[in-house]
């Protein structure tokens, strides 16, 4: 496993859909596309999904490609291949980081999500997230709001708890 995506930033989102990637994920990028080469700018996946998500998932090459092969690895026609080829696969988009560090968020992405103005990057390690802020905001709270009042997640790690 390779650099790890960490952090949260809100950028501006321009009319054309162009936005800033946080400079510290530009470079888990790089380092997880095994093609790039300094000068050059690195690929990526973005999986939007159906209609239940409401945010943008970003993976690296290195990250989609273990991905892939774990669905490789399913059964042919199996019900749990045929759900991640469809997330995956056909739920997705592959495009790379322009010369400015920016990446170009078609009309279709932006409007599954409610993107306007404003994106809030989040990290979850091996990929990070593009969330409407408001969204990200309303998710964050009702999560928070169903964890019992003593919850430490440290315990996830000694194994006290199940995951």
């Amino acid at each position: 496993m390779g650099r790890r995506f960490r952090g949260e930033s809100q950028h501006k989102v321009d009319s054309k859909g162009r936005v800033s990637i946080p400079a510290s994920f530009r470079r888990v990028l790089e380092a997880g596309d095994p093609n790039w080469k300094s000068g050059e700018t690195p690929e990526l996946v973005i999986v939007y999904g159906d209609a239940k998500r409401n945010y943008l998932e970003c993976y690296t090459m290195e990250a989609i490609d273990e991905v892939d092969a774990k669905i490789d690895a399913l059964p042919r026609g199996s019900v749990g291949r045929k759900a991640l080829q469809r997330l995956f696969h056909g739920q997705s988009f592959p495009t790379t980081v322009d010369e400015t560090g920016r990446l170009v968020l078609p009309a279709k992405l932006r409007k599954k999500i409610d993107l306007d103005a404003e994106a809030f990057f989040f990290a979850t390690g091996d990929t990070f997230q593009i969330w409407k802020p408001e969204t990200y905001e309303a998710e964050e709270e009702s999560w928070a709001t169903d964890l019992p009042d003593d919850f430490d997640p440290m315990a996830f790690l000694d194994g006290d708890r199940e995951a």
